[in-house]
């Protein structure tokens, strides 16, 4: 399948761009989970989750895509993000605990 090889090298450089871009929202998330571990915002917030979902296949659907698809895919995504803000904030919380523990002892 020689002839497939020019196809190929473009969508895997469009993956390599996909799972970067990825990579930079997942860090973003990591700072999303200390701020509202901060101010004490939960992890979830369901109407953001299905803002981000919703716009996301908006967007889809005007740039030709099945939003259907992309509202599947965005929900893996939040999935994903809100399961990673709960565990960074469930580790600062005890880390937290920890600390306040350590200070009470006068240590």
């Amino acid at each position: 399948m020689e002839v497939m090889k020019p196809f190929r090298a473009r969508i895997d450089a469009l993956d390599d761009e996909i799972v970067d871009l990825l990579a930079k929202r997942t860090a973003i998330i990591r700072e999303v989970a200390a701020f509202k571990h901060v101010h004490g915002i939960p992890a979830v917030l369901q109407d953001r989750v299905d803002e981000v979902r919703e716009r996301n296949a908006a967007n889809a659907a005007a740039r030709g895509v099945d939003e259907e698809t992309v509202r599947q895919i965005y929900a893996l995504l939040i999935d994903y993000s809100c399961r990673l803000e709960d565990t960074l904030m469930q580790a600062a919380r005890a880390q937290d605990q920890s600390r306040d523990k350590q200070t009470a002892k006068g240590g």
